[in-house]
């Protein structure tokens, strides 16, 4: 089968997974919107939301209809690495053996990532880098897809560990979730408060969703799309040569190259299951608010000014 029906098909699916996940989860479409062109990329997702917003449901929803393994890891300040890794320990034959952890699964939920100290939170930042684990000198693949969606509570900032600028960086996106509006509210309170109970069906397999991802990156991309996606990341970064007020007036440090290629591989993944063979501009900044916001470090004037990352990003458009 060629690239193209591939391609086709895959929008059909997109679109039943879409109708899937909103039998459980009522509204916030552009949020699942973005999750899922995260995960198709390959990359990582920070989920910031208030608590009660259910961001737990909707995590386990997409790897229910993803028909993908679920771990869930609720992060608290005394959780070690061996925790989320695993660790060895003698069997009855005297052997070492290697038990593996909850981060071996396709999707895990790190709930409340920030809770947890910077020597845990490192142990699992690695793993999303590497796609692997190292223990005793041993190292073992995870699995295939591998997606670490990690939440944040911006409210309750006592007793955090909040992630350094080159850590959020490993996340592909960084996803607000806000209040649902009161029509979603009413229809929610409704679903919830019965004794009907709805699940999500599976639409995708594990191997299924690796070849989707590798058929991704072969989309073609024109040059001036690549150069477009390279000088908005650019514009990010305060300095002379650059021209947007905003910027240099308001931010400390802009994004690194990894944003770039970032943009490129969402942009393709937005145009794919929008039913276009290859992404253009649009597709870039369809894409780019998510994806640059965690990367661009405002200073004290923009916060005492209320200038937010949004505004910023949108300027440089």
């Amino acid at each position: 089968m060629s690239d193209a029906s591939v391609l086709k098909d895959f929008v059909q699916k997109y679109r039943d997974l879409k109708q899937e996940i909103a039998k459980v989860i009522i509204g916030q479409e552009e949020i699942v919107d973005q999750i899922l062109v995260t995960v198709f990329s390959g990359g990582h997702a920070l989920l910031i939301g208030v608590p009660g917003l259910a961001k737990t449901l909707m995590v386990q929803t997409i790897a229910a209809a993803l028909g993908l393994k679920f771990n869930r890891i609720q992060f608290t300040p005394d959780l070690m690495p061996s925790d989320i890794l695993g660790s060895e320990i003698l069997d009855e034959t005297r052997q070492f053996k290697f038990v593996k952890g909850p981060v071996f699964s396709n999707i895990i939920l790190a709930d409340e990532i920030n809770r947890t100290p910077p020597k845990t939170q490192a142990a699992l930042l690695e793993a999303m880098q590497e796609r692997s684990v190292t223990i005793g000198g041993k190292t073992y693949s995870l699995p295939n897809p591998y997606f670490v969606l990690a939440t944040q509570n911006p409210i309750e900032q006592e007793g955090t560990y909040p992630l350094p600028e080159a850590q959020l960086d490993r996340f592909m996106s960084a996803i607000y979730l806000d209040y649902p509006s009161f029509q979603n509210e009413i229809d929610i309170v409704k679903a919830t408060t019965s004794d009907l109970q709805i699940k999500a069906s599976s639409i995708f397999a594990a191997d299924e969703i690796a070849g989707i991802q590798q058929l991704l990156r072969r989309i073609p991309v024109a040059d001036n799309v690549v150069e477009y996606a390279v000088q908005l990341t650019a514009n990010t970064r305060p300095g002379q040569e650059n021209k947007h007020d905003l910027v240099n007036k308001y931010v400390d440090w802009g994004a690194g190259p990894r944003a770039s290629q970032n943009l490129i591989l969402a942009a393709k993944t937005h145009a794919a299951v929008n039913g276009k063979f290859s992404p253009d501009i649009e597709n870039v900044q369809a894409v780019a608010i998510p994806i640059l916001r965690h990367r661009v470090i405002r200073n004290y004037k923009s916060e005492a000014e209320g200038i937010s990352e949004n505004v910023i990003i949108q300027s440089i458009f």
